[in-house]
């Protein structure tokens, strides 16, 4: 009954979707000190920006050219970067009451996911100013874009997908709760890619962040269900990218070509779950991070094959495809067309002979594993506690259903069951 419940609310929310005002940011790939940023600004003709980052920022230099550029060609930039790593609701009030006492006309989201998060939330905030942040939070109580000032969103990391997703996560300064404010007025409406700004990013953060943007893709690709042909591309693209690029980034971290790379995808999957949605690796990995403040990253890795492991024949034709598109199965073949046994390329094992979906699937979560091993990543988690794992799973269940198209749905039990084999 519950599966049904979860499949007919979806079908409904599918049909929902076409009637909704999707946006897709304009991309600016450049650095971020570029005339092309500039010009952009101009042609809008916005003359003062609030600019919000993270309160290290500054000290690093990462922002300084940017800001030196545009000061020095007559665009006033106002740094709020009173934040911390989880925005709150007074900081978003700061930063709404520093925007209008600027009289500023847009917004720079420049950093990781909290300060794109609460610079999405003021831009809200600067739409409905009648409304709290506790008021906004949910679905669609934005609404007007056309009220929503520009802004101009450029990432740090490659990753969190913020720069192109129409949520914006605050927690409530009092209680400590996390909610989040979901409207497609708030997706930014450009979004500057500058891979030099993550080049130094340490090994591990790249591999978490990666990661990350590895499940935003394959989790809006193997639901199906809210995507249409932009969707689907952008997240079997992503995966390429990121198949293609992340080890060498990983290992080699002044290689701006695959650095860039990394953005892209980032950037591909964002767009692609913001309407596609996550699954199950986001909704164990969002309760486990909150119980033991693992690194989002972090979890996201460790979850993403075991659960597409759980999904069995539900998922393996959307992970051959992806497969396909990486040329995994093309490169290496597979050496078997039943569900028994493994399976392997020559980097994991010999492979030939039929390929199948099966087979192919099977290769395509291989890689992802050895993907980890190769980054330090562990299999499984060292802090998940046998008292907690029916919290994780109650958790779970409330984010991921009926709203997440997933393969296959888990009820409680099938919930539980995962988050322990993932101890």
């Amino acid at each position: 009954m519950n599966s049904l419940f979860c499949r007919i609310y979806q079908g409904a929310m599918k049909v929902g979707m076409y009637m909704l005002p999707w946006h897709t940011p304009e991309v600016i790939e450049d650095r971020a000190d570029s005339d092309r940023l500039l010009e952009d600004i101009k042609r809008r003709e916005v003359e003062r920006l609030l600019v919000v980052m993270g309160p290290n920022m500054m000290k690093r230099g990462l922002p300084v050219p940017m800001l030196e550029k545009l000061r020095a060609n007559g665009i006033e930039c106002e740094v709020f970067d009173r934040l911390t790593s989880d925005p709150t609701d007074a900081q978003v009030e700061e930063g709404v009451r520093l925007y209008n006492e600027k009289n500023a006309q847009g917004i720079i989201l420049f950093g990781g996911g909290s300060p794109m998060d609460c610079g999405k939330a003021i831009a809200a905030r600067i739409a409905r100013p009648d409304r709290t942040i506790a008021e906004l939070q949910g679905v669609l109580k934005v609404r007007s874009r056309r009220k929503v000032p520009v802004m101009w969103a450029i990432p740090t990391t490659s990753g969190t997908g913020s720069e192109a997703t129409m949520a914006a996560v605050i927690t409530d300064h009092e209680t400590h709760r996390k909610k989040s404010i979901n409207d497609m007025a708030i997706i930014p409406h450009v979004c500057v890619l500058d891979a030099g700004l993550t080049a130094g990013l340490p090994p591990d953060i790249t591999a978490y962040t990666g990661m990350d943007a590895l499940c935003h893709a394959v989790e809006a690709y193997t639901n199906n269900a809210y995507n249409t042909a932009l969707e689907k591309k952008m997240a079997k693209d992503a995966v390429k990218l990121i198949y293609e690029n992340l080890e060498g980034a990983y290992e080699n971290g002044s290689d701006m070509e695959k650095r860039q790379n990394m953005q892209r995808a980032a950037f591909y999957a964002g767009r692609a779950f913001t309407r596609g949605c996550v699954g199950y690796v986001h909704a164990i990995g969002h309760a486990v991070g909150g119980l033991y403040g693992v690194p989002h990253g972090k979890a996201m890795a460790i979850l993403l094959p075991h659960v597409l492991k759980a999904f069995g024949s539900s998922a393996e034709a959307k992970l051959a495809e992806l497969a396909d598109h990486c040329g995994l199965s093309a490169e290496y073949g597979v050496d078997h067309d039943d569900r028994t046994g493994g399976c392997a390329c020559p980097a994991y094992g010999a492979m030939k002979g039929k390929t199948t979906n099966n087979g192919k699937a099977r290769l395509f979560i291989e890689w992802i594993e050895n993907t980890k091993r190769s980054m330090d990543i562990p299999d499984r988690f060292d802090c998940i506690k046998e008292e907690d794992v029916e919290t994780i799973a109650k958790w779970a269940d409330a984010e991921a259903n009926p709203l997440y198209p997933v393969p296959k749905i888990f009820d409680r039990k099938q919930l539980e069951d995962l988050v322990r084999s993932v101890m």
